[in-house]
């Protein structure tokens, strides 16, 4: 209502602005106090819980940690194919397997730098090999047969599988490589198709090493020397 309303006395107006100030105040002035109550009792209660807590720890002594076991699982260390050739040649383990796989399915089925290797056993279950195409089964050890020669990657692959077998594992990785002519890649291709242990392989995901590895899946060691009874 204006001040120069002509219905209204000057005494009038004044004493109707001084009745809309009282009836104002009072609510907003309630509000701030209770805002300001329920804050300074949120701030007695966390001190309170704090003072409770620190009564509670009171003669509680920090538990010593010098004393943990490292529950961490051992890291094996990944070795060359040279030095996993050399070791099959001292140990003379492989020969039997090295005289079962012959050289005559590589030379007669070279397989393309970019090819992608694909084998399984008729009998294998198609999720278990397509869980190994995508890489969701994790690989025991793996071998990079670069700067091989043919008889060195021989060994070596026939020795990490042999080690898979020996730790009761059953997928390893094979780093063939794809170079121009492919020659390695195609040895592994016919060495792991007549090898018996060997139940699928294909190559990797490209964050794996794409065509240029495999993985391959082997038969559980079914007379395992570490877990005879």
């Amino acid at each position: 209502m204006s001040k120069h309303d002509s219905s209204l006395s000057k005494d009038q107006f004044n004493l109707l602005k001084q009745f809309k100030k009282q009836i104002s105040q009072p609510q907003v002035s309630k509000i701030v106090q209770q805002a300001e109550s329920k804050k300074a009792q949120a701030l007695a209660e966390e001190l309170e819980d704090t003072e409770l807590f620190k009564k509670a720890l009171q003669g509680v002594k920090p538990i010593a940690n010098d004393n943990i076991a490292d529950v961490k699982p051992a890291r094996r260390k990944k070795v060359d194919a040279q030095t996993l050739a050399k070791r099959a040649a001292a140990e003379g383990s492989i020969e039997h397997e090295s005289a079962e796989i012959s050289d005559t399915q590589a030379i007669l089925n070279p397989v393309a730098s970019q090819a992608t290797l694909s084998y399984r056993i008729a009998t294998l279950q198609h999720k278990v090999f397509e869980d190994l195409k995508a890489g969701k089964i994790r690989w025991f050890e793996a071998v990079d047969l670069h700067g091989c020669t043919v008889e060195q990657a021989r060994a070596a692959v026939l020795q990490i599988i042999q080690m898979a077998k020996d730790e009761n594992q059953n997928v390893i990785k094979i780093v063939h490589g794809k170079g121009p002519e492919a020659i390695l890649k195609t040895y592994v291709n016919g060495w792991l198709r007549q090898h018996r242990d060997v139940l699928a392989f294909v190559s990797a995901p490209e964050t794996q090493g794409g065509t240029g590895a495999v993985l391959v899946l082997l038969k559980r060691a079914e007379k395992n020397p570490k877990y005879k009874q």
